[in-house]
Formats: structure tokens, C-alpha cells, sequence
């Protein structure tokens, strides 16, 4: 285990299996969260986006939902380290089998790093921890996350959540299907003369047709 600082000065604890990279940053300051919002941050990892967010005015509370007992409890240490107890609350959980004490259709705004890959495809990682983030374990894995994600939020709630850019027809069909209307969508570069290499896409809970599509964004953010 290790520590590592986050842009906003926050330090979080984190292991070889349990990190996180630049997809994360990007999606947190993608979201746009605001003050007083209630957050759930589904498949939080070590807790990054809610340590992001926290050490400014807003959300009012964010929630973290992760699989992995050992990525919990580094996002609980790092909560006490900084005392954010009260303003951050981890639960180990699966998506489709949420805890009751997750209030359905309480949130502002649920958000999620997802695995890309669909099942059966891309390079397998080595780790476990490292497969379960990047590969898709069914194939009902996206829909399930989408249906999990409207269950939570409130009418007109926000979900936002980051993927590979040749996986947005999948995106699209299974938030549309779980209530989800697509409003606001980025793409990410490495320089303006290349191929995305990353989406951002932000839908909302009974949200009316008209999707905006933002400039794509070419410099990474750094999380120091």
C-alpha cells in the first residue's frame, strides 16, 4: 500500500491492484458536480472521484459502491486520514444487488468508470483485480450498470460515465433502454490530428431527444 496525492491536495491510499489513471480524472471533471448534490459513484475503486470532489464546496455527500472488499477499505482509510467520514459513505456491493441503505431515486447524480471491454474480447490483464475492471463479465454487464444507475437517480438526475469511443452504439442502446437519454457527449485525444481514444458521456433520467456534442478535449489531466 501507498499514498498518493491528488491534485487537490487530498492524499489517497492506494495499492498495485487498486489505482487509478487518467480516465478517472477526466470523468470527474467531466461530470461538473454541484454544491448540495447527493452522489453515487458506482465502482468507485479506492474511492478517487469522491476524494476528488470532496475537498471543495460540493456535493453535499458522495457515495461510493465497489465488488472489491480490498479497494473499500483503502477508500474508508483514506476517508479517515482526511476526515471525510461524513461527507463520503463506501459500501461493498455489486450493482445489480445494491444495499438497501442506497436510497432508489435519491441521487442528484450517479457516475461510473466502467470495464470496456465486452466480454470474450480485448488482451486479458494478469491480476484479477486488474480483469475485473477492463473486462465486461456477461454480456448484460452494460445494461445492468444503466438499469442500476436510473434505479438510483431522481427524475432529471445525471449519469455520467467514460468508454472507449468504438463501444457508443452499446452505450447508447443500453442507456436508452434503462430510461437513460443521452445529453452531453466528449471526445478525448491525445493530439487534434488523432482518433479519440477515450468517451465522456453524460445522459439523463427522463430527459427529452438532443444530445450535444462537445469540442473534444486533447490535454490530459494530471492528478498532481
Amino acid at each position: 500500500m501507498q499514498q498518493e496525492h491528488l491534485a487537490n491536495g487530498t492524499p489517497v491510499f492506494i495499492t498495485q491492484s487498486h489505482r487509478f489513471g487518467q480516465d478517472a480524472l477526466l470523468l470527474a471533471h467531466f461530470c461538473r458536480v454541484r454544491r448540495a448534490e447527493a452522489v453515487c459513484d458506482l465502482g468507485t475503486g479506492c474511492g478517487i472521484l469522491p476524494f476528488l470532489w470532496c475537498r471543495g464546496p460540493a456535493p453535499a455527500h458522495v457515495t461510493g459502491v465497489d465488488c472489491a472488499q480490498e479497494a473499500i477499505a483503502l477508500a474508508e482509510q483514506s476517508a479517515a486520514h482526511n476526515g471525510l467520514e461524513e461527507r463520503t459513505s463506501f459500501y461493498c456491493a455489486d450493482w445489480n444487488a445494491l444495499p438497501p441503505e442506497l436510497p432508489r431515486g435519491g441521487f442528484d447524480r450517479v457516475t461510473c468508470n466502467p470495464p470496456y471491454f465486452a466480454a470474450g474480447t480485448g488482451v486479458k490483464s494478469c491480476g484479477g483485480a486488474q480483469r475485473t475492471a477492463r473486462h465486461e463479465p456477461g454480456p448484460d454487464m452494460l445494461p445492468g450498470l444503466c438499469r442500476a444507475a436510473a434505479g438510483l437517480l431522481k427524475n432529471r438526475g445525471r449519469f455520467c460515465l467514460c468508454h472507449r469511443p468504438e463501444r457508443l452504439a452499446d452505450v447508447i442502446t443500453a442507456l436508452r433502454m434503462a430510461g437513460l437519454e443521452p445529453k452531453r457527449l466528449q471526445f478525448v485525444q491525445q493530439r487534434a490530428d488523432t482518433a479519440p481514444w477515450l468517451m465522456l458521456c453524460e445522459a439523463m433520467k427522463g430527459g427529452g431527444n438532443g444530445l450535444r456534442i462537445e469540442a473534444p478535449r486533447i490535454k490530459s489531466i494530471s492528478a498532481q
